[in-house]
């Protein structure tokens, strides 16, 4: 019998600066096959990128603060607060901001085997 792996525990300190897209801070704490781990930070007033994680689906728990959500082709937004889970298709071109007053913090699990962020150039036109 193979010996398992110990438990592991990362530390505020030791999350890993990646993925970047403007507007947003994301850490990862672990990633190995299939599934990546972290955090995502949006100051007071900012707005991201638009952006896609390929063929992951992202599901986030929003610890503080507002996570504001715009999607390609829909009008309007969708805001999830502190408590609240959001998830997040693979290919969906989408932008988050921060509409609050303190920084929003998310954690992230992302599972798939694509890119972990694709950045899009512009803002892609609502659906007629």
């Amino acid at each position: 019998m193979e010996k398992p792996e110990p438990v592991r525990v990362v530390r505020e300190d030791e999350l890993l600066a990646t993925d970047p897209t403007s507007g947003m801070a994301r850490r990862r704490a672990f990633e190995v096959p299939g599934l990546w781990a972290g955090q995502v930070v949006t100051e007071p007033g900012a707005v991201s990128g638009w952006h896609h994680h390929d063929t992951n689906v992202s599901m986030l728990y929003v610890v503080r603060g507002v996570l504001r959500l715009e999607c390609e082709g829909v009008e309007g937004w969708v805001d999830a607060v502190a408590g609240d889970y959001v998830r997040v298709p693979a290919f969906t071109v989408h932008r988050e901001s921060n509409p609050g007053r303190e920084p929003s913090l998310a954690v992230i699990a992302r599972s798939g085997e694509g890119v972990p962020t694709v950045n899009v150039s512009q803002a892609p036109p609502p659906h007629a």
